[in-house]
């Protein structure tokens, strides 16, 4: 069995998701972020089978921490425990995306709004630089890298409220769709209207104008679920 600090290679324990979160101690927290990473990236889909055997074998370590690790996930919402299949990665109804993605709408507006009123010159201008340089990834089409490129700008944005509350609620908000916002850049044309839409919530922000940057942002979050809603009824329905 291989010690806490040596992960099998496909299955190298990683918190780039989760950067807010103290340094994980324990093996099932590793396991915990590594999973989770895995589900928010697009890795294990909606709906994926989590076996504990096949995930103590791929890490490398017995199942109690896998068990533990499956349990915390549980607890966050992003893995389910069904009848005859054990754990699985969450899956959602529309209805349950539309419920969800209500709350999300207000939250993301709200973070435009406070941070209009509240970033500092350094902060819009780190901003703007984050917004500019995520042109040469719109024109390369690169999906992948316009997702981290996206959680960036959102996330200077979260920043910029300096309200570490309500970004705390958001990013339990996030988490609970990230499984199904990934399907949102496979859209064809979104990489760009995506881009476009963060120039118009910048221009407000730089303007100072709160309440147009957070009627911007509900615009903004309306199209990520319709995007979504696309890429679904393309899919197999077992993959929803």
């Amino acid at each position: 069995m291989a010690t806490d600090n040596k992960p099998s290679q496909d299955g190298g324990i990683s918190s780039n998701v989760f950067k807010s979160e103290p340094q994980p101690r324990t093996l099932s927290e590793r396991l915990r972020i590594s999973l989770a990473d895995d589900i928010i990236s697009g890795r294990l889909p909606p709906g994926t089978s989590l076996d504990e055997v096949e995930l103590a074998n791929r890490f490398q370590v017995s199942r109690t921490p896998v068990r533990e690790a499956l349990r915390q996930l549980s607890a966050s919402g992003l893995v389910v425990h069904r009848a005859h299949r054990g754990a699985v990665v969450m899956e959602a109804s529309d209805t349950d995306l539309d419920h969800m993605f209500e709350v999300l709408t207000d939250l993301e507006a709200l973070c435009a709004f406070y941070a209009t009123t509240r970033m500092t010159a350094d902060e819009r201008r780190q901003l703007e630089a984050v917004h500019t340089a995520g042109e040469a990834i719109v024109r390369a089409g690169d999906e992948a890298g316009y997702g981290r490129h996206n959680a960036e700008f959102h996330g200077l944005i979260y920043t910029g409220t300096h309200n570490p509350f309500l970004v705390e609620i958001l990013r339990a908000a996030k988490a609970r769709t990230a499984p199904f916002r990934v399907l949102q850049f496979r859209s064809a044309g979104r990489i760009g209207a995506s881009h476009a839409e963060h120039q118009k919530i910048v221009d407000a922000i730089h303007q100072g104008e709160a309440t147009r940057a957070s009627e911007l942002m509900r615009i903004h979050i309306r199209h990520v679920r319709e995007s979504i809603a696309a890429m679904r009824t393309e899919l197999p329905s077992d993959a929803q």
